[in-house]
């Protein structure tokens, strides 16, 4: 029978997501959750400490003790099996890290932990995509596209408006869209495009370039902007230098200051755990919320297709109504009209 320990480092099998705070190395985030994961496995109560026989001296009196020794046997524990001696029962767990941020960008980051790996893996073989929310400012471009960076040259903005840059997105997005189609390595004209569109899976593969499959405006305050961007395949470096050849479309400049993600395939925001969130007993919630949406998921997709392919009733008893009353009104009309060979027949009798 497992142990208390043991039952928990199951059910933390799984994936989960966590918020990135900007300024944080990603890496460093993965080793404190692996360390409180560690933590919360090796506080969990552990199994007894074995007992072992053992044949003890004992002197019950000072004439015994001039005879000879006296041995009794006694129940004593395993002190190679102590804690203090084998030190914690975990002291490794593998975690892994998803599609990663790096250290100026914040948001959602997505890791497995044990089995769930295989599953990590998995999940972005798959189309998925991510939403990402990207500050901008209008009038300095840098030498790495960030507020951070140093600046190489100075614009103005003024002549800038939303519409100008609505266009711009506009042409962007119809762009990359294009380019999606090119990379997905699917024949348009096919069954199989047809059904990847309907599930909304039809995209770029994971060696192909990074492709916006949304972009817009949510925020326009000049020299400031905030926009909204799906996309696929892509790093935070290259959202920053969307930004800047935004700002070039414009006859301007602009430099990329916050990069944020919203969503990474089925997690969001919502789902993310903040950092006072990372123990072993909020991660192991997630990860259960996680397989039960999962679930749901996939006990909801058969209906669906089944009342896809299965015709309304009501249209149904309407066509068949249709169809009886069509049969029946051609029946009265093949009885109401006359026959032709019998009206050949009566005239070709002569005197008649």
């Amino acid at each position: 029978m497992a142990n208390p320990a043991i039952r928990m480092l199951r059910r933390l099998e799984g994936l989960f997501c966590v918020y990135k705070p900007s300024g944080v190395h990603w890496k460093l985030v993965r080793d404190t959750i692996e360390t409180n994961l560690l933590k919360g496995l090796n506080a969990t109560p552990s199994q007894p400490v074995p007992q072992e026989v053992r044949f003890l001296t004992s002197a019950d009196s000072d004439a015994e003790a001039s005879k000879g020794l006296t041995l009794s046997a006694a129940s004593v524990p395993v002190l190679s099996k102590h804690p203090l001696v084998t030190g914690p029962e975990f002291q490794q767990i593998k975690v892994g890290v998803g599609h990663r941020l790096d250290a100026f960008s914040s948001g959602v980051l997505v890791l497995a932990v044990g089995n769930g790996n295989r599953t990590l893996n998995d999940l972005y073989r798959t189309r998925v995509t991510r939403d990402y929310t990207l500050e901008g400012e209008f009038g300095t471009a840098s030498d790495d596209f960030s507020n951070t960076g140093r600046a190489v040259e100075r614009s103005t903005y003024g002549h800038i408006t939303q519409d100008n840059l609505d266009r711009v997105l506009a042409m962007l997005q119809g762009v990359n869209q294009k380019a999606m189609l090119t990379y997905s390595n699917v024949d348009m004209r096919s069954q199989e495009a047809y059904e990847l569109a309907a599930q909304g899976l039809l995209g770029s593969d994971m060696k192909s370039l990074p492709i916006l499959t949304g972009l817009r405006c949510i925020h326009f305050q000049p020299p400031n902007f905030t926009l909204e961007v799906q996309c696929a395949n892509e790093t935070q470096k290259y959202l920053r230098k969307v930004v800047h050849e935004i700002g070039l479309e414009l006859r301007s400049t602009a430099v990329c200051k916050g990069v944020r993600r919203t969503r990474d395939g089925h997690f969001s925001l919502q789902d993310a755990l903040t950092r006072h969130h990372w123990t072993a007993s909020d991660v192991k919630q997630a990860i259960k919320q996680y397989h039960l949406t999962i679930k749901s998921k996939r006990q909801s997709r058969p209906q669906i297709k089944d009342q896809a392919l299965q015709p309304p009733e009501e249209n149904t008893t309407a066509a068949s109504h249709q169809n009886d009353t069509s049969n029946k009104t051609q029946q009265i009309h093949s009885e109401s009209e006359p026959n032709p060979s019998i009206n050949r027949t009566v005239t070709g009798v002569p005197g008649l």
